[in-house]
């Protein structure tokens, strides 16, 4: 669904009607479908993709959060990096190192074809990789807590919230 399209025209009021004809505990559900539907319209089957790294950034910052020693914190953050980052090389970037590899390598006379993939890029991956990322650094740093409620997180992940909308600030 593109933002100048005619679905995303209709899509968007009544999302908003819906938002504000709610109360307010509920607002994060029509917020959560909502933008897994969003997501979903590009390409249902990467969903799954969005949701691996929501759930890896959630499980790693509730480690964060609970973990003593620095070498536990040291491998949550590390495995939300590789996990998070590692999604991100793959789809926006693989064929791009690939094809680069075997030219380079085509400089030393050596004949490599390029692996590439014929896959469809995820709409806002950078937006929500990077938004997984910033989360479990904030909460690594320990300016924010970890979110318990995982559905309130998602939804974190998946929408475009105002600046400075961050789940549970953590107390100075």
């Amino acid at each position: 669904m593109l933002f100048n399209s005619l679905s995303f025209a209709v899509f968007l009021p009544v999302v908003f009607i819906l938002y504000w004809a709610i109360p307010h505990k509920w607002r994060w559900i029509v917020l959560f479908v909502s933008s897994y539907y969003f997501y979903m319209s590009w390409n249902v089957k990467y969903v799954l993709l969005i949701l691996f790294t929501t759930f890896i950034s959630y499980i790693c910052a509730i480690g964060l959060d609970r973990a003593k020693s620095k070498r536990t914190k040291k491998i949550m953050i590390v495995s939300t990096l590789i996990a998070s980052l590692g999604c991100l090389f793959f789809f926006k970037y693989f064929n791009f190192v690939s094809a680069s590899i075997a030219e380079l390598l085509g400089l030393f006379t050596l004949k490599v074809h390029p692996v590439t993939l014929n896959l469809l890029l995820p709409v806002g991956i950078s937006f929500y990789t990077f938004q997984t990322l910033g989360y479990v650094i904030d909460v690594y740093r320990g300016d924010v807590r970890a979110e318990k409620h995982f559905g309130k997180y998602a939804t974190f992940i998946a929408f475009f919230p105002p600046a400075g909308c961050r789940p549970n600030r953590a107390e100075p």
